[in-house]
């Protein structure tokens, strides 16, 4: 890594610096975790406004997975607070699972306020291992902004096609590394170190697509766009679908 990046990081790190003591000490992570959903609730608003155009067009083909039965049984992967409830079609059974229990508290919320999702259960679980959901037991499969936080992308990957059944559908938008060549991928790899502690996790610089493209779907399709948050490095996204 060039000196100049080190010596950027190093200078975030020096501002942040009781973040990272906590951290070292392990203190910091049960602190975030009770955070970040409290957070979320507050900042999910903001994001399905200025993603809801995208997000409404990514889930505008949700319904033409339904299974032989009729019904759509999607799998709500990393839910949070239920950021896509608005954009799931009416009557849908949506099974939620998240790593982090802190979210059901707020989960609550969010499906009084969209009563056309049949909420099945809260599973606690991490995505690279959901041993409570039976194997091609799911139509859909959605996972939003979570894959920047996964240590083992390809292991999540692989569990998300275990618990399709054939010929379904896993649904993804996600914040990915700007050009290498910009300025934006310049403040990504400064603040990566200390982001992750922020985030819960979360990776400024990942190239996701790379993981898609190698993945074991039988096809992969989309596209690069840039979120309308003008000086965020999270501003670079992907959003697409997989099919089993």
């Amino acid at each position: 890594m060039a000196p100049h990046i080190v010596f950027f990081q190093i200078c975030v790190a020096i501002i942040a610096l009781p973040m990272h003591i906590l951290a070292l000490l392990g203190l910091w992570d049960p602190i975030a975790k009770k955070l970040l959903p409290y957070l979320m609730e507050r900042i999910t608003k903001n994001i399905n406004k200025h993603m809801g155009k995208h997000k409404k067009e990514l889930f505008s083909s949700l319904s033409d997975f339904k299974g032989p039965s009729g019904e759509l049984k999607v799998l709500d992967l990393g839910c949070g607070t239920g950021a896509n409830f608005p954009f799931y079609p009416s009557g849908c059974k949506v099974l939620c699972v998240d790593p982090n229990p802190n979210f059901k508290t707020y989960l609550s919320k969010s499906l009084a306020e969209n009563d056309h999702v049949h909420f099945q259960d809260f599973l606690v679980a991490p995505g690279e291992n959901m041993p409570q959901v039976a194997s091609g037991s799911m139509d859909v499969v959605v996972c939003t902004l979570v894959l920047c936080s996964v240590d083992n992308i390809d292991g999540i990957l692989a569990e998300i096609h275990r618990v399709l059944r054939p010929g379904g559908a896993y649904y993804f938008l996600e914040h990915v590394a700007a050009d290498p060549s910009s300025w934006r991928y310049f403040f990504q790899m400064i603040l990566d170190p200390t982001w992750k502690h922020i985030g819960d996790g979360c990776k400024l610089t990942k190239e996701t697509w790379k993981y898609l493209e190698r993945s074991k779907f039988s096809e992969v399709k989309y596209k690069h766009v840039l979120a309308p948050f003008k000086w965020s490095p999270v501003r670079p996204h992907i959003y697409g679908y997989a099919l089993k």
